[in-house]
């Protein structure tokens, strides 16, 4: 299944990726993003790892459609030259839809199963995500679901895979978003949900 979503990925993402991404990969680029991405799902959501996921949607046809991991991990306090940690809390991440299936609503279904799973299977009542803010779409869809920025790293670096045939490491700008899924009468009354 690793191999499946690593593919899937590999053209969800990185094929004309926000920021002047390559519309179509080269084979080099591509058995290059598939290594890395293979090695990223397994030491992310591989083996017997506990409080990590990678969730896939499938079509009728058994097809992936989109998909989203989450993970527990440390949040920075922001200074991410520091060692200050926020909290630990699930971060979702890998989030992708196919191209063929976009803007039919997948990406905000898929969100949406994250933070049910990370609630009923794990018990927290928050979750936190990274997020280029050069991609606009995905920054929107996730203040659309509730998140709110918490900071922002303005030192950050992503691959793009670019016209040439290269993979090159660039600036960008990361943005730390998180949702609190609230709940009780009391969080409401208090004005914090």
């Amino acid at each position: 299944a690793v191999d499946e979503a690593r593919d899937f990925f590999v053209d969800a993402l990185w094929t004309g990726k926000v920021g002047g991404g390559a519309k179509k990969l080269t084979e080099s680029q591509r058995r290059s993003l598939e290594q890395s991405q293979f090695a990223e799902f397994n030491r992310r959501y591989g083996g017997k790892r506990r409080n990590a996921e990678l969730l896939l949607a499938r079509n009728s046809q058994g097809e992936i459609v989109a998909c989203a991991g989450v993970e527990v991990d440390r949040i920075p306090d922001g200074s991410m030259k520091s060692s200050g940690v926020l909290t630990q809390a699930p971060v979702m991440s890998n989030v992708a839809v196919g191209r063929k299936f976009r803007r039919r609503g997948l990406a905000e279904q898929i969100v949406k199963e994250v933070e049910s799973f990370v609630q009923s299977e794990w018990g927290y009542e928050s979750c936190y995500l990274y997020v280029e803010e050069r991609n606009r779409a995905a920054v929107k869809l996730y203040q659309k679901l509730g998140y709110r920025r918490i900071w922002r790293d303005n030192d950050a670096t992503t691959m793009l895979p670019t016209d040439s045939g290269r993979l090159m490491n660039r600036g960008t700008v990361l943005v730390c978003m998180e949702k609190s899924f609230g709940g009780g009468f009391w969080e409401s009354l208090l004005g914090r949900s």
